[in-house]
């Protein structure tokens, strides 16, 4: 490994990039388990509707569709967005420095 990825921004960069990975893959898992009609029963389904409406909190609801697939799909995609947006240029300009 290079001296390069040996510091502690680099890392501190890293993990923040890792956890908007996360946060934006459970968003979108969530989605894709609404639009697939998922078992709402199946303790999978329930967890990761649960971590969406949580990380999605502040967005859920904010658009208002006619359609339910719409809402969740623009309020949970724009969630995602914004925490891959946000957390990735956070991790960018800490590795510059």
């Amino acid at each position: 490994m290079s001296p390069r990825y040996r510091n502690g921004a680099n890392q501190a960069g890293t993990v923040i990039a890792v956890i908007a990975d996360i946060m934006a893959v459970i968003l979108g898992l969530w989605i894709l388990m609404y639009l697939l009609n998922a078992n709402p029963g199946n303790d999978l389904v329930q967890f990761v509707h649960n971590a969406a409406a949580w990380l999605a909190g502040w967005s859920h609801d904010l658009f208002t569709f006619h359609e339910a697939w719409a809402r969740v799909v623009a309020g949970y995609g724009l969630a995602a967005v914004v925490y891959l947006f946000v957390g990735h240029a956070i991790a960018n300009r800490i590795h510059r420095h």
